[in-house]
């Protein structure tokens, strides 16, 4: 295999221009999630296969290299809805940006599947350009469903992603799990509202609400063991519409990732009995609701073992370990084959910009390094299926 790897990675360098050429295209017109529609049509086409199969309403499937057992890659298309600060010359055009390394995941792809159509290698590869990662529900969720994967043999599957954490010219990839699962807690206090001047005459749902989001740090510390990671985060607080008049209800809107899925369901059971209680003793009621989003993201240890030592080889250096509690929806593959992520670092300096930051910008030169881990990826996985 390391013959094979030696020679994908010479022939690599006669597609990065045109891939940076592409990455700066993706980027400068991002689409959204759900509304990838030219992106994937362009991918497609730079793959050689414009008339590639739709897959989760705007994603598509390319194979390259005949029937039969196949090692699948995958990159996602979509951005994000919000503006680009970083006055690149590729800077995007208009309200959504690639802030999360989705352009240099799909330019890294393309060299690299364009370097296996040319130079072949052991088994077939399949570039899954999937849609809709940073939405619910998820496009990973509804390709990874779909049985197009067990119709096209996939025997691996393989993501890169781009991770300031790690450091600039470094890999991660550990075996077992190395993102968190992600899933949606809603929690509304319901009172009778009233004047601001007559508190005492009013039920009043905010204050009960602040108490309930200060507390779930107990909650966790007092449901969770204390070696599994595990976060609620809360993003949205919201109540009243005028500062005289105690309102009726009092919203709240977060996360709870964890990595274990006993610790899920006790999570939020704990949430549940906090926010219904609180509420009770004062005498009013709570609603919490409860959504899956995503499991946890769990790299096959045999696999990811081959991927490391073809990494190392590819003259990668492989950072300490690194988990996480990001989510991914690259979990779902998990449960059609085995499937390893690549951490991807961009990390470089005190503060860099981190994913989702209107600032992340990473260099041109991360293309080349993806589409090499994506070469060194599909080599291991090789190994492991023939």
């Amino acid at each position: 295999m390391s013959d094979i790897l030696d020679r994908l990675t010479a022939a690599l360098a006669d597609e990065l221009p045109a891939a940076v050429e592409l990455r700066h295209e993706l980027h400068r017109n991002p689409e959204v999630s759900g509304a990838e529609v030219r992106t994937a049509a362009r991918v497609a086409e730079a793959l050689g296969e414009p008339e590639a199969p739709v897959v989760a309403g705007t994603g598509r499937l390319v194979r390259v290299g005949g029937e039969g057992r196949c090692v699948a890659l995958r990159a996602e298309l979509d951005a994000l809805a919000m503006r680009e600060e970083t006055a690149a010359p590729f800077a995007s055009t208009n309200d959504a940006m690639h802030a999360c390394g989705h352009d240099v995941h799909l330019a890294g792809l393309v060299a690299a599947v364009r370097t296996l159509r040319r130079v072949g290698g052991p088994l077939p590869v399949l570039a899954i350009l999937q849609p809709r990662e940073e939405k619910h529900p998820s496009g990973g969720q509804d390709v990874a469903g779909s049985g197009r994967l067990a119709d096209e043999q996939v025997g691996a599957v393989l993501g890169v992603h781009l991770q300031p954490q790690v450091p600039l010219g470094a890999v991660a990839a550990d075996p077992g799990v190395v993102n968190a699962a992600c899933d949606e807690i809603e929690i509304t206090v319901r009172g009778a509202g009233g004047h601001g001047a007559y508190p005492h005459l009013a039920e009043d749902p905010v204050p009960v609400l602040c108490r309930i989001v200060g507390a779930i740090p107990d909650v966790v510390r007092d449901t969770v063991d204390p070696m599994h990671p595990s976060v609620v985060t809360l993003g949205i607080l919201r109540a009243g519409t005028a500062p005289n008049v105690l309102a009726e209800t009092a919203f709240t809107h977060g996360t709870i990732r964890t990595y274990r899925s006993r610790d899920r369901e006790l999570l939020f059971d704990g949430l549940r009995r906090l926010a219904t209680g609180y509420a009770a003793a004062h005498g009013l009621t709570a609603e919490v609701t409860y959504s899956p989003v995503e499991p946890p993201m769990a790299n096959e240890p045999g696999l990811t073992a081959a991927v490391r030592a073809r990494l190392e080889e590819s003259g990668f250096v492989l950072a300490p370990e690194f988990r996480s509690c990001g989510s991914d929806d690259f979990a779902f593959y998990s449960a059609v084959a085995p499937s390893t992520m690549i951490f991807l670092g961009t990390g470089d300096g005190e503060r860099p910009p981190m994913l989702h930051d209107a600032r992340f910008l990473p260099s041109d030169d991360r293309v080349a390094d993806a589409a090499r881990a994506y070469l060194a990826g599909y080599v291991g996985a090789c190994s492991t299926l023939t």
